[in-house]
C-alpha cells in the first residue's frame, strides 16, 4: 500500500487508478481513429490536465504537438467564479490546426465555453474537446465534450490532476474529498 498523508481527507475513491488507464486507453484509440493523417495540436488546460494530457497523449501515438494554456475561473474555491482569466497563454501560432484541448473535468462550461471561443477567434481549424470527468449536474453553459473519460455525480472531485487549493493533485486515483476539508470556501 502506497504511504499518503492526503488518505485522510478523501471520502471515497470514485474512480481506481486501474480504471482511470484503461479508459484513457480507449480515448487514445478513439483519437487515433479520427485525426490519423493530421497533426493535431494537443492544448492542455493548465493544471489540472497535466496528468491527463500526458497520459492521452502516450496512449493517441500520433505524429502531433502539444501546447498548454493556465486559466483561472475558480482560485482557492469550490465553484466556479464565473470569470475566466488567461494567466499563460499560447506561444504557438494555431491558425489552421486542429486544436484538441484537454481539460481535467467539465463542471460549469464556463472554462471550456471560453477557450473554444478564443481558439476560433485565433483561427483554430476544429476543435476538439476531450474531458477527463463530465458533471452535467453543474452545466451552466451550453457546451458538451466530443470524448468524456467518466461522467462523475455533483461531489468535490480530487486526484490525477484535480485539486483542492492546490493540493491532492498527485493522488493517483479520482477520490471525493471530504466536505469538512473544504466547508466554509
Amino acid at each position: 500500500m502506497m504511504r499518503s498523508e492526503m488518505e485522510q481527507d478523501i471520502l471515497k475513491v470514485l474512480i481506481t487508478e486501474e480504471e482511470l488507464k484503461t479508459r484513457i486507453t480507449e480515448l487514445g484509440n478513439q483519437l487515433y481513429d479520427r485525426f490519423q493523417g493530421r497533426n493535431p495540436l494537443f492544448l492542455g488546460v493548465l493544471k489540472g490536465s497535466f496528468m491527463f494530457m500526458t497520459d492521452l497523449v502516450r496512449a493517441c501515438q500520433l505524429k502531433s504537438d502539444i501546447e498548454f494554456i493556465a486559466v483561472s475561473s475558480y482560485q482557492n474555491a469550490t465553484v466556479s467564479s464565473g470569470c475566466v482569466q488567461i494567466t499563460h497563454d499560447l506561444q504557438q501560432d494555431i491558425t489552421g490546426r486542429d486544436v484538441i484541448i484537454v481539460e481535467d473535468i467539465l463542471d460549469s462550461g464556463t472554462t471550456l465555453a471560453f477557450l473554444k471561443e478564443y481558439f476560433l477567434t485565433k483561427g483554430a481549424a476544429s476543435i476538439t474537446i476531450v474531458t477527463l470527468l463530465d458533471k452535467p449536474s453543474r452545466r451552466t453553459k451550453a457546451i458538451s465534450a466530443d470524448f468524456a473519460g467518466f461522467t462523475v455525480p455533483d461531489e468535490f472531485v480530487v486526484g490525477y490532476g484535480l485539486d483542492y487549493a492546490q493540493r491532492y493533485r498527485n493522488i493517483p486515483y479520482i477520490g471525493v474529498l471530504k466536505p469538512e476539508v473544504y466547508a466554509g470556501t
